[in-house]
């Protein structure tokens, strides 16, 4: 019996890029998914006297929706004409890092937070004229009154385990309506691929419910925190030392190269990088212990025992994590 292939990919809009998706039909003796087209000038991604772009397959797993034998398949755009990477791709490049470094055996673990959203833009527990209580309850809140959305959560979360992803866990957020997940620890191309895929899961299923899924780094104005994407990194030295060198050396690493991350880490970053609301100033750099007003935080539990990860703190919820992570293993590890 012939079954559904939903093939995924992200687009050229800008500032954020957006995921978009369709369906092929595959036979049943089909077994791997082939290279697929897509019309370009409906995705900002080629003008229309040069439409086609392909689909390259990267990463496949279960269709926890449709279920049965049918598939979701992650794709990279590549250029029809030469079958290199199309300008929007940007996982060529992660691919290519995580190769030329990959004896440092950098892992990531991604903390994606979001903010559900009304169609008409007003965040989902929001009154509809006026603010709720200030913030304080809501965060890893239980109760009518203090969380919103959880039916959401639910299904989302069993469909990323049904899809075999590695989510490893999820939360009510500091501001109403805002929630959040976190994928890994795994290399690069994985963690990204997991992470791209349970996004437009989240989506897709947010449908259903008539909510808007945002990632918008300050969606709501005013004393709200921010949503971001807190970044978890750790290279085998990082794993392996017991004196705390190798993780300093990064951070230090990090801080010699400010803007070039501060300006990859995601649209409206200075919105939200405010030195408030559980942040550090988007111009100025910090690493400390237990600290999440630094850019960079090390837990209480690595300074103890002299080894482990260190997270960034500064992505957006918008950002690119194959940028994000490339940026890092660039950085950390190209010395």
């Amino acid at each position: 019996m012939a079954y559904q292939a939903e093939y995924i990919w992200v687009d050229g809009t800008e500032p954020t890029p957006l995921l978009r998706s369709k369906t092929k039909i595959l036979a049943d003796d089909v077994t791997t998914p082939p290279i697929w087209g897509f019309d370009g000038s409906s995705t900002n991604q080629a003008p229309g006297d040069k439409s086609d772009c392909a689909l390259h397959p990267v990463f496949t797993c279960p269709d926890p929706i449709r279920g049965g034998k049918n598939i979701l398949v992650l794709c990279e755009v590549m250029l029809a004409q030469t079958g290199a990477p199309h300008p929007t791709n940007t996982r060529a490049a992660c691919a290519d890092a995580a190769k030329k470094f990959a004896s440092d055996e950098m892992i990531f673990g991604i903390e994606q937070e979001y903010t559900m959203m009304r169609p008409d833009g007003s965040p989902l527990g929001f009154p509809s004229n006026g603010f709720p209580a200030p913030q304080g309850p809501y965060y890893c809140g239980v109760g009518t009154g203090r969380v919103v959305g959880r039916d959401i959560i639910e299904e989302h979360t069993q469909a990323c385990l049904d899809a075999g992803l590695l989510i490893e866990g999820t939360n009510a957020e500091v501001m109403p309506g805002q929630w959040e997940f976190q994928i890994g620890a795994a290399d690069a191309l994985t963690v990204s691929d997991h992470l791209t895929v349970a996004r437009w899961l989240l989506h897709r299923i947010a449908e259903d419910y008539d909510v808007v899924i945002s990632l918008a780094a300050k969606p709501q104005k005013g004393d709200w925190n921010g949503a971001g994407a807190h970044t978890n990194f750790s290279t085998k030295a990082m794993r392996n030392d017991t004196d705390m060198k190798a993780i300093t050396a990064a951070c230090e690493a990090i801080g010699s190269k400010v803007m070039l991350h501060v300006e990859n880490y995601g649209h409206d970053i200075q919105s939200r990088l405010t030195g408030h609301h559980e942040t550090a100033p988007w111009n100025k750099f910090s690493y400390g212990v237990s600290n999440r007003g630094a850019s960079i935080r090390i837990p209480w539990t690595v300074e103890k025992t002299g080894r482990g990860y260190a997270e960034d703190r500064r992505p957006n919820a918008n950002m690119d994590p194959y940028i994000v992570t490339r940026l890092l293993i660039e950085t950390v590890c190209g010395g």
